[in-house]
């Protein structure tokens, strides 16, 4: 069964006709490459060719009788051939099919994902770029931190998602393997060179060595891409779950005209999409476990993988590939809130600026232990009493006996504490790969975010 949130180009990919045709794509391969090395009469071959038909109805039909979907398979395309269909499935066993099918499919998904990767990382870039100096304060333990800004949250987002891509074209390459080696993987029936030319023509690779199976830690390695992939998204979408929270309120998912958030509550407006991608990473997650319980089977083979992968190869692209459009649309859509942020950083009063002055102190003559107590005298202080730390510091006597008025404003600069995030991005999104780059470095491109702002332009 289809998932309801199956997207129509995945879906069509995972179909029982899409699975079928691709069989007789391997079939039709191996019959013409015969015919090329004289294995069978070439005219068999074009007779193959130009009368293999099937329709899923009748497979099945066959299947209520044989119990085994392969020969039902090759019954039903046999019945629409005639006498050439002597020569279909020659020298095969179902796996050869099964198998190497299973491969197209695999190396097709992937590149539907890569082009779902590259459209989150292009509305990471943008939303990025747009908020490159939108301040915000980041929180460590749930806690205020120090200031940082959401162009930098959404940057390392863009970042994760490249070394996902990188994996993801990995697998590819794994998957994109193809045997018919027969029924213990020794060519007992079918001369290596026939496996090498039918995988040329499909595309595909052909696996060095193989039981009746190719084996399933190259299927494991997809299916453990997909779940960092879903990983990815739910850290994504748990940021934005806490940002939305009415206490903090700095960012919320977009919410349509006429809808609802519950149906006792008219004044809910909740990230139901981002809790959905954070359940939905689950399943990801549970079907690469269900993978790697496949790597290991009885000798040659045995089919308890065979079950297992007709759920979570389907399920894990077509979950994937769903997820990843509705992060995308997420974060296209998602609204920020600027001022909301820039007052939540400023409502313990400058006490984040708290790691800043303990330097400037030590560098004054106090000892790292004395100057971390002064300091954090204070900013309980301010905690403790709803004060503000930055007048409680100016008002310090043991303070004024080492800095200034302006020092002390000095320290409390957010053009200074962020004066590296053109770096950053530099780093980011200037390298080809994605990859960070040492500070000083970079790959730019035209129009890629790059430069240096003055303090007017950033805060």
């Amino acid at each position: 069964m289809i998932p309801r949130y199956a997207l129509p180009e995945m879906t069509a990919l995972w179909s029982d006709e899409r699975r079928f045709a691709t069989w007789l794509d391997v079939e039709l391969a191996v019959c013409e490459v015969q015919a090329e090395l004289g294995l069978i009469p070439a005219e068999a071959a074009a007779d193959i060719r130009a009368r293999a038909h099937f329709t899923v109805a009748r497979i099945a039909e066959i299947e209520q009788t044989t119990r085994h979907d392969v020969i039902a398979f090759t019954t039903a395309v046999a019945e629409q051939i005639g006498p050439a269909a002597r020569y279909l499935h020659f020298g095969l066993t179902s796996s050869d099919v099964v198998d190497t099918a299973n491969a197209i499919l695999m190396r097709d998904a992937c590149d539907l994902l890569l082009r779902r990767l590259d459209a989150l990382a292009e509305a990471l870039r943008v939303r990025a770029c747009e908020h490159k100096h939108t301040v915000m304060i980041g929180r460590t333990h749930g806690v205020h931190a120090e200031p940082t800004t959401f162009g930098l949250v959404l940057a390392l987002y863009y970042a994760d998602l490249q070394r996902n891509r990188r994996r993801l074209q990995q697998a590819r390459h794994t998957v994109a393997v193809g045997k018919l080696s027969g029924a213990v993987g020794t060519f007992a029936h079918l001369d290596p060179e026939v496996e090498a030319r039918v995988c040329a023509r499909l595309g595909l690779r052909p696996d060095p060595i193989s039981t009746q199976v190719i084996q399933r830690d190259r299927h494991a390695e997809l299916l453990l891409t997909l779940a960092l992939i879903g990983a990815g998204l739910e850290k994504i979408a748990l940021e934005i779950r806490h940002l939305q929270r009415t206490e903090v309120r700095e960012v919320r998912e977009a919410f349509g005209a006429g809808q609802k958030g519950s149906s006792a509550m008219p004044h809910k407006r909740n990230p139901i999409v981002s809790e959905q991608l954070c359940g939905l990473a689950r399943v990801l997650r549970a079907n690469a476990q269900a993978a790697l319980e496949n790597i290991a089977l009885w000798h040659e083979r045995d089919i308890s993988h065979s079950s297992v992968e007709r759920i979570i190869l389907p399920d894990s692209c077509i979950l994937a590939d769903y997820m990843l459009a509705k992060s995308t649309e997420l974060i296209t859509h998602l609204v920020v809130d600027a001022e909301r942020m820039r007052a939540n950083l400023d409502s313990l009063g400058g006490v984040t600026f708290s790691g800043s002055l303990l330097l400037a102190l030590v560098q004054r003559g106090l000892t790292r232990e004395a100057a971390y107590a002064l300091v954090q005298r204070l900013a309980l202080q301010a905690w403790d009493e709803g004060r503000d730390f930055l007048t409680l510091a100016s008002q310090d006597a043991e303070l004024q006996q080492r800095l200034t008025p302006d020092e002390l404003r000095q320290q409390c600069d957010l053009a200074w504490q962020l004066r590296h995030v053109d770096k950053l991005f530099q780093r980011v999104f200037d390298a080809p790969t994605g990859e960070a780059l040492p500070f000083g470095q970079t790959h730019h491109q035209p129009g890629s975010p790059s430069g240096v702002a003055g303090r007017a332009e950033l805060f």
